[in-house]
């Protein structure tokens, strides 16, 4: 059995505590009072729910921790401790339209040692509600669904590999890159796939379901337990020109280390 830390037990604890209104808010979804926040980008009550009964939780826990959060944006703690990243309803397209397929994401940020912004990702849980599955990774400790270990894949040869991505849309993303990007990956792979949860798709790259992932324009939320998760599984994740700070530069590539190199290849040349 793996066994993990304190604090990835507050943050288990905070995840399960909000699933049960998520469950059923999305077994209501038809009925769900929605409204716009922006183009093509909705939020829903049960978003707020979530986000409020996570905060509340964790903040029991760690009283002087802030916050990153997708709704309630920034909320500052003592700058001496970590801060928590959370997206109480990755997914949320999915979400309103009666789609299966969104997580709880939660991480743990550290402040750097010279008191100048933030630092490492050294804790993350995503928790999918619906099939209780439930990734975790704790830094130098390694990646976990549930109590088995996970590794990325094994896979060497391109064409063999199941690539995910996410798709730009109405607002959001560059679809010009996107594109360029998906014209040169496409031919050289067995397949691309976009589920709408980004979180999710770096979990499964993780536990080896996808052989890789690349997606530009997410935010911190989106993608800091599930980059924590991938390296911890062995991967590499990099921006889309290779550099070491995806989640600050909001491209993200993700893959083995021999896969990485290839799509690495293929999308810095499309991007010429």
């Amino acid at each position: 059995m793996a066994s993990h830390s304190g604090l990835l037990t507050v943050i288990e604890r905070a995840a399960r505590k909000t699933a049960p209104r998520l469950r059923r808010d999305f077994g209501e979804v038809e009925h769900l009072q929605v409204s716009r926040k922006g183009p093509a980008d909705f939020v829903s009550l049960a978003d707020k729910r979530a986000e409020q009964t996570l905060v509340e939780e964790l903040r029991k826990a760690r009283p002087d921790w802030g916050f990153l959060l997708e709704e309630g944006g920034e909320i500052l703690g003592d700058e001496t401790k970590p801060r928590w990243i959370i997206d109480p309803l990755d997914g949320t397209t999915n979400f309103i339209h009666g789609v299966p397929h969104f997580a709880i994401s939660i991480a743990v940020q550290e402040p750097r040692r010279d008191g100048k912004g933030w630092g490492e990702v050294t804790t993350g849980l995503i928790y999918q509600p619906l099939t209780d599955e439930s990734y975790w990774a704790e830094k130098s400790r390694g990646a976990w669904l549930h109590d088995r270990r996970l590794r990325v894949s094994a896979r060497r040869d391109l064409t063999e590999t199941l690539i995910a991505t996410g798709i730009p849309f109405h607002g959001h993303g560059d679809m010009g890159q996107w594109t360029r990007i998906f014209g040169a990956v496409a031919p050289s792979v067995a397949g691309i796939r976009r589920f709408g949860a980004a979180s999710l798709d770096l979990a499964h790259v993780a536990a080896g379901r996808y052989d890789g992932f690349w997606e530009g324009g997410l935010k911190p939320w989106d993608v800091a337990a599930g980059i924590l998760l991938v390296r911890e599984a062995g991967g590499f994740v990099t921006d889309f020109r290779g550099g070491d700070q995806p989640m600050e530069r909001a491209e993200i590539l993700a893959a083995n280390d021999v896969i990485h190199s290839k799509l690495h290849k293929i999308v810095a040349g499309a991007l010429r």
